[in-house]
C-alpha cells in the first residue's frame, strides 16, 4: 500500500524529496530496522503525545525509549520562548484521540510531520546526527526515507528527550 495521500501532498507542497519504501507489514521501528536490514537508530518512531489537553508529534530513533520528564522540560521552554503558560500532564495520547485527531493515518504508522495536523512537532537532536531517516508514511507496509537536509527544511522543535532501552 503506497504512503497516504496527505502525507504526498504535503512533501510535494514543502519540497520535500523522499524515497518511498515499500516493505512487509511491520507495527514495530525494531521489526521495520529487521525488515529492511538496517541500524534501528535510523528508523524514525513517531510518537503522539498528550499535554494537558493539547496534543503534539514526537520523533525519537527507534533504538530509544521517550522520557517524558526531559520532554516535559523541552516542552515547557518552548512554550516559555512562544509566551504560554508551562504544561503540567504528559502521558501518551490514546488510540481514540489519534484516531479522532489524525485522519488518514493508521495508528502506529502516524508520519511525524506535525505541520499535516496543526501541532507542534518535536525531534529528538540524535536523530539529527543520522544521514537518513526512515519515517512512518501512514499505512504499516510503507515508510519513506528521507535525507537529512531535507528533513530540516521543516519546523521541528529540537530537543534531547530520549533514553537507552532498558
Amino acid at each position: 500500500m503506497p504512503i497516504i495521500k496527505k502525507l504526498e501532498k504535503f512533501l510535494k507542497e514543502n519540497k520535500i524529496q523522499y524515497q518511498e519504501v515499500e516493505h512487509k507489514t511491520v507495527y514495530t521501528a525494531y521489526d521495520k530496522a529487521a525488515t529492511l536490514r538496517v541500524k534501528e537508530k535510523s528508523i524514525g518512531k513517531t510518537l503522539v503525545i498528550k499535554i494537558d489537553r493539547e496534543l503534539a508529534l514526537v520523533l525519537i530513533p527507534g533504538n530509544k525509549n521517550f522520557d517524558k520528564v526531559k520532554f516535559k522540560k523541552v516542552f515547557n521552554d518552548w512554550r516559555k520562548k512562544t509566551g504560554q503558560k508551562p504544561v503540567k500532564n504528559v502521558d501518551f495520547a490514546t488510540e481514540t484521540l489519534m484516531k479522532n485527531n489524525l485522519k488518514g493515518a493508521k495508528v502506529g504508522a502516524i508520519p511525524p510531520f506535525g505541520k499535516m495536523w496543526k501541532l507542534p512537532a518535536f525531534i529528538d537532536k540524535v536523530l539529527g546526527k543520522e544521514k537518513e531517516i526512515i519515517l512512518n508514511s501512514g499505512n504499516y507496509n510503507s515508510s519513506i526515507r528521507v535525507k537529512q537536509k531535507e528533513f530540516k527544511k521543516l519546523d521541528f522543535i529540537q530537543g534531547n528527550f530520549s533514553q537507552a532501552k532498558k
